[in-house]
């Protein structure tokens, strides 16, 4: 497989994606704009079902592009079931976009308004033998989207930004145990969903979203902490880590159902 190099910037940012991966303009990509108006509440979608168990977490790594912290996924311990998805899937890891300030940073937008950051949780069909088969499938994936929004400081993230100074730079990854990501979570599970895609190269349509109505909190130093990272690796002239998030992509005559009225 062709390696592309790609990233936030002017020259390898989004909008250059499509050169490299054609599937850019596809007919499902995601983030989008979620207008809540014409959203259809669905009455047959269930109630989202999350089951977490923190001794699943293992380590959290600066891929360049973000952070994220995986979890072992060779069983059921941590999966996402209900909602507008059938079968069980497996959580495989988190990970955060976010802005260069408080008025942008958010991949889905809701009517147009932006948030600072928002939550992205991945986890994959348990039909499908490993998480790379299911990449590429259009059930495969299903993304719990969560937005972050300025208020109080949420002491839920700070275990998680605590472990940033051990990643600051490019390829730095360290152990990251016993944390439950339902505690990212906000106490409704009430949400929009849309078939989609992966929000970063490869841009694979395999993606079933699930956006979260409520917002959990962010404190401003919170927000701060995230564009502390860097883009760079060690030893090359630092950038900071910010603006990692891809704009809403057209619709193209997708449906958005939500699950409340």
């Amino acid at each position: 497989i062709m390696s592309h190099a790609w990233g936030y910037g002017s020259n390898d940012g989004p909008e250059k994606w499509a050169e490299s991966f054609p599937i850019a303009n596809g007919p499902r990509q995601s983030p989008i704009d979620i207008v809540p108006t014409q959203a259809q509440n669905d009455p047959s979608l269930k109630q989202l079902k999350l089951k977490y168990d923190p001794a699943t977490a293992k380590g959290i790594l600066n891929n360049g592009h973000s952070f994220q912290v995986d979890f072992t996924d060779d069983d059921n311990s941590s999966t996402l079931a209900g909602g507008p998805v059938t079968g069980i899937y497996r959580l495989r890891q988190f990970h955060f976009h976010w802005g260069s300030s408080d008025d942008k940073g958010s991949e889905h937008t809701i009517a147009g308004t932006k948030f600072p950051c928002e939550l992205h949780l991945v986890h994959w069909n348990t039909k499908y033998p490993s998480f790379g088969e299911a990449a590429s499938k259009p059930d495969g994936l299903a993304v719990v989207g969560v937005f972050l929004k300025i208020g109080s400081a949420n002491p839920r993230l700070q275990k998680v930004l605590d472990a940033l100074d051990d990643i600051r730079s490019k390829g730095r990854q360290t152990t990251f145990t016993n944390f439950d990501p339902k505690t990212l979570l906000p106490a409704s599970l009430d949400f929009w969903t849309y078939e989609g895609s992966l929000t970063t190269p490869p841009l694979l349509e395999s993606v079933t979203w699930i956006v979260l109505k409520d917002t959990i909190s962010v404190s401003p130093a919170q927000m701060a902490k995230f564009r502390s990272l860097l883009f760079t690796s060690e030893g090359e002239a630092p950038s900071c880590m910010a603006d990692n998030f891809r704009p809403p992509q057209p619709l193209k005559g997708r449906k958005v159902r939500a699950s409340f009225k």
